[in-house]
């Protein structure tokens, strides 16, 4: 099993403002290698967005635009399994981003990790990145592209061990999951099937 776990730093509020990538590559073994970008927006930096990740204005001066990564970023994800820890964000990051560009979507199956969270640790009280990795006992410089994306990849590998397979079909069906899929001008989103005569949430 291959996969590529992201994460995406933004600006500001507008999903298709990212500052920061960060790419793990892993497979059943372990982590392979890593990638990390700086992204110049072109846009403002709103100050609740620098607080958060520290990243400013004259951090991304000097770095490429998302078009100019785009030819890298879409060799590292196209036809790849990819997760990421609130998927919904980050995919959306990469369409919106995209879209504004004008450039094609690449053809790429994804997880989210908070999803599969819930389904294997339902009873932590919640699900964020941060609590996730402390139940596994890692440490991480939150809000650091390449920090988030390695603990992502950590916490599914972690849940293949769990489930004692290293087959993505086994796999999601121990979860009772769906992969979501972003093609050409479109995207599923990753489906959790609700258990028949289950009522339990997972809210706190």
């Amino acid at each position: 099993m291959e996969f590529v776990s992201i994460d995406f730093e933004t600006a500001n509020e507008k999903r298709n403002s990212p500052c920061a990538i960060g790419i793990v590559f892993a497979n059943e073994n372990g982590i392979t290698d890593e990638y990390y970008s700086l992204i110049n927006p072109m846009m403002r930096f709103s100050s609740f967005n620098k607080r958060i990740h520290g990243i400013t204005e004259d951090d991304v001066a000097e770095a490429p635009t998302f078009a100019e990564l785009w030819p890298k970023l879409e060799s590292h994800l196209a036809g790849k399994m990819a997760v990421a820890h609130n998927a919904s964000f980050d995919m959306s990051v990469i369409r919106a981003t995209l879209d504004y560009f004008n450039l094609v979507y690449p053809d790429m199956d994804y997880l989210c990790t908070a999803n599969i969270s819930r389904s294997i640790w339902p009873q932590l009280y919640n699900h964020k990145l941060n609590t996730v990795a402390a139940r596994l006992g890692i440490t991480f410089d939150h809000h650091h592209a390449l920090e988030d994306a390695r603990v992502a990849a950590k916490i599914f590998m972690k849940a293949f061990e769990t489930y004692e397979t290293a087959e993505l079909d086994i796999f999601l069906k121990k979860c009772n999951m769906s992969k979501g899929k972003i093609y050409e001008r479109g995207y599923v989103p990753p489906r959790v099937k609700r258990k028949q005569g289950s009522t339990k949430l997972y809210l706190k």
